[in-house]
């Protein structure tokens, strides 16, 4: 499996997207383990930040900074970490979806980074990172209609499929998924080291979590 993203102008000016694909994918439930660390998870963001909004947690600035260089209001459309972490504090614990989406959860919480995911086996090359057309649009997970236009979203030969908020359902991940493409968004002057570490980390766990089998060496979008 090979999908390679291209950034168009305005995205390489505003962002810097970290990709991962990963091979031999097994459809089901989060392992114990997983949803033992799900759960930890939760109880430690509980534990520093309770009581306080996200504009109060330092970590959740730079997504916030991503959403902000495309003129967007992160307060109303929100980034998929904060979203989460605004979950958990309220007393919620993560989703349990699948092995897959709740490794993605819990890295997002971790990095405090949305991160689109994808089956790989869906998608039909070229892939593209622009900002939505005008009038653009899919439907999303739990969501009828997500708007794109002048939003940052991903797009393949049928048309756009991901963003930082909400994915589409075209693209989710079900149980024939054997592939997938994980992308992590980020501001354009976050740290590349810090990004690769993120991808290289998530590419660990999935192994040693036995989600996945291994996958190709992380990849950096518009990182000049």
């Amino acid at each position: 499996m090979k999908l390679e993203i291209e950034a168009s102008a305005a995205v390489r000016s505003l962002a810097r997207l970290g990709v991962l694909a990963l091979d031999g994918y097994r459809a089901g439930p989060a392992p114990p383990a997983l949803a033992e660390r799900m759960a930890a998870r939760a109880a430690e963001i509980r534990a520093l930040w309770g009581g306080r909004t996200a504009g109060e947690i330092p970590e959740l600035a730079p997504a916030r900074r991503l959403y902000r260089a495309a003129g967007l209001d992160p307060t109303r459309t929100r980034p998929s970490s904060e979203a989460l972490v605004r979950r958990m504090l309220r007393g919620a614990a993560l989703p349990q979806i699948n092995a897959a989406v709740d490794l993605c959860n819990l890295c997002a919480v971790t990095y405090f980074l949305p991160i689109g995911l994808y089956d790989a086996t869906k998608l039909t090359a070229p892939l593209v990172a622009r900002l939505g057309r005008p009038g653009e649009h899919y439907a999303g997970l739990g969501k009828p209609r997500v708007n794109l236009e002048d939003r940052y979203c991903l797009a393949d030969a049928a048309g756009p499929f991901g963003n930082p908020s909400s994915d589409s359902r075209r693209t989710s991940v079900d149980e024939r998924t054997t592939a997938l493409l994980w992308v992590i968004f980020a501001p354009r002057d976050y740290d590349a080291g810090r990004l690769r570490d993120h991808l290289e980390l998530s590419g660990r766990l999935a192994a040693g979590f036995e989600i996945c089998r291994g996958g190709g060496p992380p990849c950096l979008v518009a990182t000049d």
